[in-house]
């Protein structure tokens, strides 16, 4: 196995482990809400002004799956929709009162799995989080712009058919 394969299996591995350890305890505490749900619920609650295309962008989903996810959120109460007066033709969401009780367990998760590791990410140094997060950004960029490709011949496609 060369240095990439090496590098992209760890990848996932650590990824498969760190969902594995974690999924139990998300699934009994965020019950009754499916992981793309609560990854929906998450960035609506990080961000302003959230809609369709939005989420969909940045949860890498199509805009059909992302409201196919809105409306079942809507549909338990856990966000909610609105439109801005200047334009009434856009649909944002936001969090009620039960969204935000679903965003601050699986915060608090994340706290909590983020203590768990600690002991890991303590022993690392400053050069070795350069490292790593230098390969990452430029590797994100790599993935963004084969995304981008994809997109576009998925275009041009379907313009032929």
């Amino acid at each position: 196995m060369n240095k990439e394969e090496q590098v992209l299996t760890a990848f996932r591995e650590l990824f498969n482990k760190m969902s594995w350890l974690n999924k139990s305890k998300m699934e009994i505490s965020l019950k009754g809400n499916k992981p793309s749900e609560v990854h929906c619920i998450e960035y609506i609650g990080r961000h302003a002004d959230v809609n369709v295309t939005k989420l969909a962008e940045a949860l890498y989903m199509t805009r059909g799956a992302i409201s196919k996810i809105t409306r079942k959120l809507l549909h338990k109460g856990l966000i909610e929709s609105y439109q801005k007066p200047d334009n009434q033709k856009e649909i944002y969401f936001r969090l009620t009162g039960q969204g935000e009780a679903v965003y601050q367990i699986h915060d608090e998760l994340h706290r909590e799995f983020r203590e768990r590791d600690r002991p890991v990410f303590e022993q690392v140094t400053d050069s070795q989080y350069a490292g790593m997060l230098s390969f990452m950004e430029r590797y994100n960029r790599h993935l963004d712009e084969e995304i981008k490709k994809q997109e576009l011949e998925l275009e041009n496609s379907m313009e032929e058919d």
